[in-house]
This record gives structure tokens, C-alpha cells and sequence, in this order.
């Protein structure tokens, strides 16, 4: 039997088109997490959260902005990566050992390794408080608390760090020359970044184009097509501002000596609804920000500082949060009403229903390309 060369084809391309949708899929969702926050009224419980996460989206990794022990106990048995935080009151007492310890032993030993927790991170954008007791506390906190995670043998399995805003960056434009601000760079950031290099953890930033963005440079902040910005230094041409956000934080790092050091997105987002004189703040934007942000993240392809590469990003936020103060947008970040409904279309849910998975599981695609590839073989040699 004699196969016509566009029969074959039509198999290759269903082939590919079945693996990627399948054998690929996984490892996308190794890099996507979510920043689970609670200021909100009529919140689902944590184990319907933890359940809707499992079966219906592709998130992988959650951020918690406390130990709330309910939370984790609703998060056992997922395989979900939790990390977990140290309000940012409660660091000055982590500089005592003592304290470091107590605080494992009751908000991490008695939920590892059941609920997977990843990292512990020791407040959040704590540079940008301005409170001199907090900045000189968190490096102190974060050793001792990597002791105490070394007494209870959980060192390898939890990893220790602080996310930081972009107001880390003194000069952020051109995206080569971008440095700490002086005064952090030396006391604060050098010995924080020489902790995270000796325990092999991350530096972690919170890049918010849609704080840095105007009517002009919209379309460079949702990673729409635009004209570009060029770095006369380097000659590199930036597509969206997310690259020139994340090339600064780099250049920084690599001034001190720390290119070596992970950078992970602990937040980042784009609010649905917000206040009249702010600019793209609407549903349409929203979803066109994280599902392109999704994309560019998992894609390979890094940014032109660190090119092919992926970047473990946590959306911000997985609920709208209607107690937070603030400016409209505050309240309006979230990729879910509290309902589980989604606030717009977005790339988090998954695109097949479970039932549906199930029916075609991955051994089937294994066998639909193996079967393609003989096809194609046959014909090749034009006889069967």
C-alpha cells in the first residue's frame, strides 16, 4: 500500500501537534507559580483553593505571604512548591538564633515533607520600608534561619530569601548600567547575595511594568509590537520593558560580582479594573500582560543579558482582594473572583478538562507518533 506524501504529513503534523500538547505541557508548568494572598472577604477554604489548583490549572508553585498553618495543612499531598513567609514584623527577633529555631520547628516541621515547602522568605520588599531596624535585621534573620533549617536536616529541601521591588535599582536606563542604590549595595545587598550564592537560593524581584508604564510606552509594557529601545552600550535592542526591568537587575548584581546568582519573579501582574487616570488598566490588558508574560517566561528565550533561559515567575495574585487599601487597581489584580470564576480568560486554566486528559493519556501520544513516523518511513520507501 502506497501512502501519498500529503497523508504522511497530515500524520507528522498531527503527531507534533499531540506531543506538544502533552509531553511538553508538563514542563511549562514547572516555571508558573501564583502569589496567594488573603485579604479578602468570602474566600474559598485553602483545600478547595488547593484542589482547584491541582485540577484546573497549570500553576505549579504558590507564594504565600505568611504561614497560615490551615493553608499548608490544605496544601499536603499536592505536590504544589510552597514558599512561605516571615512577616516583615517579625524579623528583628529572627536575628536571635533561638527565635530562628522556634519558628521552624512550629511553622515548618510539622507540615514537611507532606506539603512540599521550597523556600522560606524573610519578609517582602523590606529595602523599600526605610526602617533601618528591619534592613539590618534581614540578612542576620536569613542566616539564622538557614541554621535552623541545618539542625533539622530540611537545609537541601528549603531554600532561604527576600524578594525586593525594583527601588533596589538606582539607574535602571540603559538596562547595562543599572546599579544598587549606594548605601544598600555594599552593607545590605552584598552580603544578602553572598548568603544566597554560598546556599545556592535565588535572588528574588517584584518587576511591575505596569508601574513603570504610560500612554506612550504601553505597548512596550504588554509586550505588544513596538519600535524598541535601544542600549547604546551593548547594542541590544529591548522588545518590552519586562526584559529591561529583569537586564537591570542583572547589570546590578553583576557590578557586585553575583551574575551567577538565580533571579526569580516573585510577583508580577497587571490589574483588570483600576482608576480613571491610570493608563491599559482594564480586563483586556490584564490578560494580555500574563498570557504573553507566560509565554515569553517559559519560552527559552530569556532576555538579551541572559538569553536562553527560563524564569520561575509567580503571578500576582490569584484572587481579587477586595479588603486591601489603596489605589482601584490594589483591590483588582487577581486572575479569580473569589468564587473561582476567572476574572477574564486567562493562560492559567488548564485548556482540557481532566475527563478529557484522561482520555487521551500521553501513552496514546507516544503511540500516535511512533505509528506516524512508520508511516512516514513506508512512504519514504514507497512500499509496505
Amino acid at each position: 500500500m502506497h501512502h501519498s506524501p500529503s497523508t504522511s504529513y497530515l500524520v507528522m503534523l498531527i503527531s507534533f501537534f499531540l506531543a506538544s500538547k502533552f509531553l511538553l505541557f508538563p514542563g511549562v508548568e514547572g516555571t508558573i507559580g501564583v502569589n496567594y494572598g488573603t485579604v479578602a472577604s468570602n474566600l474559598p477554604p485553602p483545600a478547595q483553593v488547593a484542589h482547584f489548583l491541582v485540577e484546573s490549572t497549570i500553576i505549579s508553585r504558590v507564594r504565600l505571604f505568611d504561614a497560615d498553618s490551615n493553608i499548608l495543612k490544605a496544601f499536603a499531598h499536592t505536590g504544589i512548591a510552597i514558599s512561605v513567609t516571615v512577616p516583615n514584623d517579625e524579623i528583628p527577633r529572627l536575628t536571635k538564633l533561638n527565635f530562628a529555631q522556634q519558628w521552624v520547628e512550629n511553622n515548618i516541621q510539622p507540615y514537611t515533607p507532606n506539603t512540599n515547602i521550597v523556600r522560606i522568605l524573610v519578609g517582602n520588599e523590606v529595602l523599600s520600608t526605610a526602617n533601618k531596624l528591619l534592613i539590618g535585621s534581614v540578612v542576620p534573620a536569613m542566616q539564622n534561619l538557614h541554621s535552623a533549617l541545618f539542625e533539622a536536616s530540611l537545609d537541601r529541601r528549603i531554600q532561604v530569601s527576600t524578594p525586593h521591588s525594583l527601588g533596589i535599582i538606582s539607574n535602571s536606563s540603559p538596562p547595562s548600567t543599572a546599579m544598587f542604590r549606594q548605601g544598600y549595595d555594599t552593607y545590605v545587598l552584598k552580603p544578602l547575595l553572598s548568603f544566597l550564592r554560598a546556599t545556592n537560593s535565588p535572588f528574588m524581584v517584584n518587576p511591575y511594568p505596569f508601574f513603570g508604564c504610560s500612554l506612550d510606552t504601553l505597548d512596550f509594557a504588554l509586550f505588544r509590537p513596538n519600535a524598541g529601545v535601544l542600549d547604546e552600550n551593548t547594542g541590544h535592542v529591548y522588545t518590552n520593558m519586562f526584559d529591561a526591568q529583569l537586564d537591570s537587575v542583572f547589570s546590578a548584581m553583576k557590578f557586585l560580582g553575583f551574575d551567577d546568582v538565580e533571579i526569580v519573579i516573585a510577583e508580577t501582574g497587571w490589574p483588570s479594573m483600576g482608576d480613571s487616570t491610570q493608563v491599559g488598566v482594564d480586563a483586556k490588558s490584564a490578560a494580555e500582560y500574563n498570557g504573553n508574560l507566560i509565554r515569553h517566561v517559559i519560552s527559552g528565550a530569556g532576555t538579551p543579558l541572559m538569553p536562553n533561559r527560563t524564569f520561575e515567575t509567580y503571578i500576582f495574585a490569584l484572587f481579587n482582594e477586595d479588603l486591601k487599601e489603596g489605589p482601584t487597581c490594589e483591590r483588582n489584580f487577581g486572575l479569580f473572583h473569589t468564587n473561582m470564576t476567572p476574572v477574564y480568560d486567562n493562560w492559567i486554566l488548564r485548556r482540557m478538562t481532566a475527563a478529557a486528559a484522561a482520555n487521551f493519556h500521553p501513552v496514546t501520544c507516544l503511540l500516535v507518533i511512533t505509528i506516524g513516523f512508520l508511516v512516514l518511513a513506508i512512504n519514504h520507501h514507497g512500499e509496505i
